[in-house]
């Protein structure tokens, strides 16, 4: 499970990412997987080689910033090979992490504890995989305008169509004493169903959860008692729960933020959370692995439930599939994608990352739980599959595949992920393909297949599902979200008084197809005419799904009755913009182009320095207060053609000029492509090489 607070819901960079239920994989530890000599044969997994690889990734300089405290078992054969405990469960205390009583939060790997539950009443013929869930939930109504009901299948291959209900920041809190039950949040929170059940693959928190409640009403018994009755009592997992209490609190590990900063213990709301909430030891996950490959002394699922888990439902392509019941695809390794023998999942909660994988061919099971959100689990998957299992990292055996002219134009345009639609991508091309995102820029996609493309940046695979006409719908790419689909937006309608050689046409046009804009024909966008400060707080906010705030009075005192009031409240306790709750903020004053700067450069200067962009020679007309925010904003090129530099090297950003809507347009569309970490870095080592040397010339070359 994933959780965002208000703030880094702006914060979308650097924070994003590690939402998601995965670490961004950066190239840097794609291409040590993609270079490494592959044997022909791996070596022989026993106790001692599972040892020795474990010693070793640990000891490594390049795996010691990646975690504070790791806890690791492997399994095979029936038998425990190796389970160890790295670093320190509280890193002021020096108290070093035991396998056997150091607790975690495991997140997201909870889902599969509560999928084998689903699995132990469909054996009891209790439920049916293929029933309409609302079935087994009285009174439940959902707003499902498809001919298809959504499946208890659906719910575990997290393909139901659901809008996005993804956990609130206030289901993070330190109210012990508060409790809500899984029944009332999800009745609390019952999302309508916006694609047909089955057509779609986006990571859903809420259908786990929706699991949970089905599992109390189908079986009679509270959620997390009948976890404990039927599969941690069995098979003797007693260091796991649900609830912070006795000794799953006394044995918490210190959760870790960036630095190494102790994170608080926190509740969760629901105060059960079923697709999410579980403590547990590497020591007891050890034993549902054992039970689960059936090498165990205990049996808590069937010979042929265990087998139906392990075969995935859900696929955009072969090479790189979505989902089993209650498992995901593993991490891609360049050139051979995501192995369908292979299942996984993966969990992060603040300050805990977890990963559990099964071979199950090779009756085999990793599980590696540690104490700060992180890449650690980026580095032991390719290694350990290498190490030991090298044919799962075989390059793909692809066909030699000729493109048909003109055929590139229907993958082409800008995709939205289905769960966070921060995360953008915009696809283009005739002849050859080009990608572009945020975080890795631009990079050119090869097709090997009718819907496979090979990331030339890092062999990664990047696939599209197309509807019956050949057109593309769904994008799947490796980065931003692995665990999910992007939808392509619809073609743009346009707008009457933009015409198709406008300055500004492709950034209107750009948000028009991703929903920002109303996307109907015969409508005029008035390009000139001048935003509200606002107008432009709104429309910030909305691009970033940041919600109106609630709270009364508001920090200002003309804010009373607006309609935008919400907004420029939420932006108020975020830090976009500031007051003292006794001044005005004339919300429906005309916002100068200095001023939406600053609201900007406030969303990002958590993550730059601004030392770095004072190179940038501006011209006169800019004031003090806006300097740093009109640089950082020249340098990352939020901006549209009306900023040019001049030929004494300077570069005019109109900061007086109000603002108007086609320029805001580039602003908030420029926001979600440009790859602001990319021109830091260059930007970076060019003033640590000759900082009082560097041109703004330069300095824009860069960008």
């Amino acid at each position: 499970m994933k959780t965002l607070s208000v703030r880094s819901s702006f914060w979308f960079k650097s924070v994003v990412a590690a939402t998601l239920s995965l670490t961004l994989l950066t190239p840097a530890f794609q291409a040590s997987a993609a270079e490494a000599d592959t044997p022909a044969a791996g070596k022989t997994l026993d106790a001692t080689s599972a040892t020795a690889f474990l010693d070793d990734l640990f000891a490594a300089e390049t795996t010691k910033p990646h975690y504070v405290g790791a806890s690791v078992v492997i399994v095979k054969d029936g038998q425990v090979l190796a389970q160890k405990g790295y670093g320190y469960a509280d890193l002021e205390g020096k108290k070093a992490v035991d396998p056997a009583t150091s607790v975690f939060r495991i997140a997201s790997v909870s889902k599969s504890i509560t999928a084998a539950a689903i699995m132990q009443l469909a054996e009891q013929g209790k439920l049916g995989l293929q029933d309409d869930f609302t079935k087994h939930i009285n009174d439940f109504t959902l707003q499902n305008p498809f001919n298809k009901p959504v499946t208890i299948e659906n719910l575990l291959t997290h393909t139901t169509g659901f809008e996005i209900r993804d956990p609130k920041p206030e289901d993070i809190h330190q109210d012990f004493e508060k409790v809500v039950e899984i029944e009332d949040y999800v009745r609390a929170n019952v999302p309508p169903v916006v694609r047909e059940p089955g057509s779609s693959y986006m990571y859903d928190n809420y259908a786990s959860m929706v699991l949970g409640l089905i599992v109390e009403k189908v079986s009679g018994e509270p959620y997390a008692d009948y976890i404990e009755k039927h599969i941690f009592k069995p098979l003797g997992m007693e260091s796991s729960g649900f609830l912070l209490e006795g000794k799953l609190k006394d044995n918490l590990a210190v959760g870790y933020g960036p630095a190494n900063t102790p994170i608080e213990p926190y509740a969760l709301t629901p105060t059960v959370m079923p697709q999410g909430g579980m403590l547990s030891t590497a020591e007891d996950m050890s034993k549902f692995m054992l039970a689960f490959l059936s090498g165990g002394t205990n049996r808590i699922l069937s010979e042929d439930s265990v087998k139906q888990m392990g075969v995935y439902r859900s696929y955009i392509h072969e090479l790189i599939p979505n989902t089993t019941y209650g498992f995901e695809a593993p991490f891609q390794i360049p050139g051979a994608g995501s192995s369908s023998k292979v299942i996984t999942k993966a969990g992060d909660l603040g300050g805990f990352s977890s990963y559990l994988f099964f071979i199950p061919e090779q009756n085999t099971g990793v599980f590696l739980t540690y104490n700060q959100n992180g890449a650690l689990r980026n580095l032991l998957y390719p290694q350990f599959i290498s190490t030991f299992f090298p044919q799962y990292a075989a390059p793909a055996k692809l066909d030699a595949y000729e493109a048909k002219p003109g055929e590139l134009a229907k993958f082409a345009g800008f995709y939205s992920d289905l769960r966070l639609n921060v995360l953008k991508t915009a696809v283009q091309g005739e002849e050859k393909l080009a990608i572009h995102d945020a975080f890795l820029g631009t990079r050119e996609l090869k097709q090997v297949d009718d819907n496979l493309f090979v990331d030339q940046l890092t062999g990664q695979f990047t696939a599209f599902k197309l509807d019956a006409s050949g057109n593309a719908l769904y994008m799947k790419e490796p980065y931003l979200n692995p665990f999910g689909y992007a939808k392509k937006g619809d073609a743009a309608a346009g707008y009457a008084d933009i015409s198709a050689d406008h300055p500004y046409a492709r950034v209107i046009h750009g948000l028009q197809s991703l929903g920002y804009y109303e996307n109907k024909g015969n409508q005029n966008f008035y390009p000139e005419q001048a935003v509200t400060r606002s107008e432009f707080v709104k429309n910030a906010l909305s691009m970033f799904t940041v919600p109106a705030s609630k709270t009364e009075p508001t920090a200002f005192t003309d804010l009373a009755g607006h309609p935008n009031a919400g907004y420029v409240q939420a932006a108020f306790e975020i830090g976009l913009v500031q007051g003292n709750g006794k001044g005005s903020y004339k919300p429906d004053q005309a916002i100068t182009r200095q001023e939406a700067a600053a609201i900007l450069w406030r969303m990002l200067v958590g993550q730059y320095s601004p030392e770095v962009f004072a190179s940038i020679k501006l011209a006169e007309g800019t004031d003090e207060w806006a300097v740093d925010a009109v640089r950082a904003l020249i340098a990352f090129q939020v901006h549209g053609p009306e900023v040019q530099q001049r030929e004494d090297g300077t570069i005019d950003f109109l900061s007086g000029k109000i603002l108007n809507r086609a320029e805001e347009a580039a602003f908030l569309f420029s926001l979600n492509f440009s790859p602001a970490d990319q021109i830091y870095a260059a930007l970076l080592q060019q003033a640590q090489a000759a900082p009082s040397e560097a041109p703004a010339a330069e300095a824009q070359e860069a960008a």
